[in-house]
This record gives C-alpha cells, sequence and structure tokens, in this order.
C-alpha cells in the first residue's frame, strides 16, 4: 500500500504536541522539589533505558515481518515510539533547567513559600489543604498546586492565622490560613556522582 494512504513518516502530526501543557511564563525559573525533580529524573531514566529499548525491539521484530502497511504491531510501535521520543525530549529540557529547591530547608516555617504544605478555609468555611510545587510536579487533584497558580500567589509570604485575598473571574474570595508546614529537609545526594540530588 503506497504511503499516501497510511499514517506512517519519521514526523507525525502529532509532533506539534511538543509544546508543554505546563508552560511557564517568561522570565521565571523551573523551580522543583528535590522529589519531583527525583520523580521526573527516574521517568526518563525508565523511557530511556527500559520502555524504548523494548519498543524498538518490537518495531524491529514486526517490521522484519514483512508488509509494514497493515502491521499493527509496526504502526503501533511506531507511533508509541514518537510518544516516548517527545517525553524524553520534553523531561531532558525540563530537568536542564530545573532549579531544585529543598523546601525543608526553608528558614522561615511559620510563612508561606515555595514547597510549603497549607491548610486553610473559604468563606464558606470549606477547609483545603494544598502544597505548592513546581509547574511539572503539579497535580491538583491530589492537592499539589503550582507555585504560579492564583492560589499559591495569594498564599506566597502570609503566616498561620493571616487572610488573603483571592481575587477569581467570580469576584473576591477571602482565604484564612490555618497551618503552614514544611517537610524534612531531603537526604544528602549520591556519593557515587549519579545523583546531582
Amino acid at each position: 500500500m503506497n504511503k499516501a494512504f497510511v499514517k506512517e513518516s519519521d514526523q507525525d502530526d502529532d509532533d506539534d504536541l511538543d509544546t508543554p501543557a505546563s508552560a511557564l511564563p517568561s522570565g521565571t525559573k523551573n523551580y522543583m522539589t528535590v522529589l519531583g525533580y527525583r520523580r521526573l529524573r527516574s521517568e526518563l531514566s525508565h523511557l530511556m533505558n527500559k520502555e524504548r529499548p523494548e519498543v524498538v525491539q518490537i518495531v524491529s521484530w514486526a517490521a522484519s515481518n514483512g508488509d509494514r502497511s497493515e502491521n499493527g504491531d509496526y504502526l503501533y510501535g511506531k507511533k508509541r515510539l514518537r510518544e516516548i521520543d517527545r517525553r524524553i525530549r520534553f523531561l531532558t529540557k525540563r530537568l536542564e533547567i530545573a532549579e531544585v529547591v529543598d523546601p525543608g530547608l526553608q528558614p522561615n516555617p511559620d510563612q508561606v513559600f515555595f514547597g510549603a504544605t497549607v491548610v486553610y478555609s473559604d468563606s464558606q468555611g470549606e477547609e483545603f489543604t494544598i502544597t505548592i510545587v513546581g509547574v511539572d510536579e503539579a497535580e491538583p487533584l491530589q492537592g499539589r498546586i503550582s507555585w504560579i497558580s492564583p492560589v499559591a500567589r495569594a498564599l506566597i509570604k502570609a503566616r498561620e492565622g493571616d487572610t488573603v485575598v483571592l481575587r477569581t473571574p467570580a469576584g473576591k474570595e477571602e482565604l484564612d490560613i490555618l497551618s503552614v508546614s514544611y517537610p524534612e529537609p531531603a537526604p544528602a545526594p549520591d556519593l557515587d556522582g549519579d545523583s546531582p540530588i
């Protein structure tokens, strides 16, 4: 079958998805917690050392079976390989510009800064617990919000007992800070030289 009828190329249309969903505002640093840095580095290592070689092996095997145009293993493998390579490029770029911060070393543990876990209540009295983390670590449904999010920006520099104002499209919302805490300092880096953090 002719390539004109099969979506098979080295540069697929979904390569345009390289732009990260979590773009940093211009002029800001890519702050990241030690745990977040290690998590992303672990994912990168897994993709490069385990998953990518396995997919390459499958694609190679599938290609040796002959007609590639109707070979599901080959077509899926090539697509998966593009996805893996795209994620590897993204992780590599993000880790290169990461500014790793250990929240456990915060000199003002009574004040809200990067890495703080904050318990606050809104004007309806509903309590929320959030941890302020890097853009690449944010998982809002798990209470891990980016330091550039509106809630984090409203909370930064406040102290336990303070009331801050959060500006939303619906208007102003007052948030009462109930507690501020930080994790223990991260363990010392590996002395083997294979871990900068």
